[in-house]
């Protein structure tokens, strides 16, 4: 039998896979082994949450934390502006959001 992740029979889809987390200031930078975006990058906020893919990670993340102001999605990378810094749990939050994006259940 091949190792790798579970079986889940109730879970469709397949996690993103977080490359690299880079936090600078107000700024996270999640790079991940998914295309979110065509060529052009997509600027987000609260206000305007967007539509489609993109629009749909940005609710989520949007959701998970309400500091969040701005959310850039371009192909495969995802900066996330929160008001404050990033600490372990803001990061872990976001990042877990971004992970299981493209799971279905």
């Amino acid at each position: 039998m091949a190792s790798g992740p579970e079986y889940d029979p109730i879970a469709m889809g397949q996690a993103v896979v977080v490359n690299n987390i880079v936090a600078m200031g107000d700024v996270l930078v999640i790079d991940t082994d998914r295309s979110f975006t065509g060529q052009d990058g997509v600027a987000l906020s609260p206000e305007n949450p967007g539509e489609a893919v993109p629009g749909l990670l940005a609710r989520g993340l949007f959701e998970v934390d309400s500091a969040i102001d701005h959310i850039y999605v371009l192909q495969n990378t995802v900066t996330v502006r929160r008001a404050g810094g990033w600490d372990h749990a803001d990061t872990a939050a976001v990042t877990d959001v971004v992970e299981n994006f493209l799971l279905f259940y």
